[in-house]
């Protein structure tokens, strides 16, 4: 009797609050597709992970082994990436370079900035041609040009791209003459920056490569032993035994993640203010 009157009352609590919420109009958010995409997959390797765990623990009967090997099959799209983070920023940052020495040379021929931008857009690299898609959208829409630049910049979120805007805002507002010569010596900057970062590049693919090469061996290691040597592996199977092979899975795994933390990618922190705090600054200098 008790189990049916609390199931009333909270049959009845639900109601209200439903009933609340029709009355007043109140509709859920709106769940972005992008997380919707990254729980799934998100599940996805969880339930994944969850199979390997238990294979490991129905084949070795190794608590600290099914573990491990469930929680590196959760975390491998992270400790063994192929660095698309980093190729990305690489070819946007040539992009940009590319796009600044076709700005530069479509000014020197005497034309406006903002018709210069519009003009670009159509032979536009394309990491970047959606971007420019969007900043050409803002300009037509007559949204200030230093506002649509700041906008642009925002979609990158890179301190490389906030450097060629920076010199695009002040442009466009004292109207200055030295635009050219100042896009030629940030295209200079850019190359330099982007053959950097290639190197850089470079070395992070071998750093993964070794982790994964780390990995195999490994696994193709232990995988040998529990076929051919069973006996030999026997001690581990004791709770002497498991914590001595928690403390070398924890040395492995503390490797491979210092590893690919030293390949990850950081972007060039940002220095340019977003389109709101600009045109703030702008309603105050007027």
């Amino acid at each position: 009797m008790v189990l049916v009157g609390i199931a009333l009352g909270t049959f009845l609590a639900i109601g209200a609050v439903l009933a609340g919420a029709w009355w007043t109009g109140w509709q859920p958010p709106t769940i972005p597709r992008s997380w919707l995409t990254k729980m799934r997959a998100s599940w996805q390797r969880a339930a994944q992970s969850a199979a390997v765990a238990l294979a490991v623990a129905v084949v070795t009967r190794w608590p600290i082994a099914a573990l491990t090997a469930g929680g590196i099959t959760y975390a491998w799209p992270k400790l063994f990436s192929t660095g698309s983070e980093g190729k990305l920023h690489v070819a946007r940052l040539e992009a940009i370079a590319t796009w600044t020495e076709s700005l530069r040379d479509t000014i020197a021929a005497a034309v406006g900035l903002e018709q210069a931008i519009l003009a670009s857009v159509d032979n536009s690299p394309d990491p970047i041609k959606p971007q420019l898609q969007r900043l050409a959208g803002r300009l037509r829409s007559h949204l200030p040009l230093p506002q649509s630049l700041s906008a642009f910049a925002e979609d990158f979120d890179d301190g490389s791209v906030d450097l060629v805007v920076a010199a695009l805002v002040t442009n466009s507002r004292l109207r200055g003459s030295g635009l050219v010569s100042t896009l030629s010596a940030l295209v200079v900057t850019a190359r330099s920056e982007l053959e950097m970062r290639t190197r850089v590049e470079e070395a992070r693919k071998n750093l993964r490569r070794n982790a994964r090469t780390i990995i195999g061996v490994t696994l193709v290691f232990s995988c040998g032993l529990m076929v051919l040597s069973r006996d030999y592996l026997s001690p581990y199977g004791t709770f002497t035994g498991q914590l001595a092979l928690s403390v070398v899975v924890g040395l492995l795994v503390a490797g491979l993640w210092w590893i690919q933390s030293a390949s990850r990618v950081e972007p060039v922190p940002r220095f340019l203010v977003g389109p709101q705090q600009l045109s703030e600054s702008d309603g105050v200098r007027s």
